[in-house]
């Protein structure tokens, strides 16, 4: 069975299925593994508290601290990598200044993508792949985890590794003392400023 495609002429989905990164592909890219994916994930769900077809986008310091991070919801068309490439771009470009100017990234991007279906890897999967990896490379951020978040939990795809809480029908969790240290307020106003700050020293 085929996810993530709607039906459409040969010609398309040929070019559809060149964008978008295999399991294989994505676990030899050398993406780096996240030290704590668990607390990254109940962060991000506590923050944006995604529902299916819901994608959060974040940018994280070499600590693993949160910078930025925005959701938007998955627009109904075929799965394509190009335009989930534009929409993460945008979001990114939005919510924090981009690091084209440095030789080596240290910043970096991770999606969060809240699906129905099982953790299994699908088409629309490797569709997010290959547009966060291109957004990264566009916005001079390192090319983070791609983790779903579905009814059976939570899965870093490409690692092995993943949960059953958080999942797409569980409650966020409360803000700990150690969240309220690395999730600064959404970005917009003081924060975006003291961020462009940051970024032109």
């Amino acid at each position: 069975m085929t996810f993530g495609f709607a039906p459409s002429s040969a010609a398309s989905t040929s070019a559809s299925a060149s964008r978008l990164l295999e399991p294989a592909e994505w676990a030899a890219a050398g993406i780096p593994l996240l030290r704590n994916p668990r607390e990254v994930v109940s962060g991000l769900h506590t923050r944006h508290r995604p529902g299916p077809a819901t994608a959060v986008v974040a940018v994280l310091d070499p600590e693993e601290r949160l910078l930025a991070s925005a959701s938007f919801i998955r627009r109904p068309a075929p799965a394509d990598g190009w335009m989930f490439r534009n929409a993460l771009l945008a979001q990114l470009r939005r919510v924090i200044p981009h690091d084209l100017r440095r030789r080596t990234p240290v910043r970096t991007a991770v999606l969060l993508y809240c699906r129905e279906g099982d953790a299994r890897w699908t088409e629309e999967d490797g569709a997010w792949m290959w547009g966060l990896r291109d957004a990264c490379t566009l916005h001079g951020l390192r090319c983070g985890a791609y983790i779903t978040l579905t009814r059976d939990g939570w899965q870093v795809l490409g690692e092995g590794r993943g949960g059953r809480r958080p999942n797409s029908t569980s409650t966020p969790e409360p803000f700990g003392t150690s969240d309220a240290s690395v999730l600064p307020p959404r970005t917009g106003g003081a924060a975006s400023e003291l961020l462009r700050r940051a970024a032109a020293r």
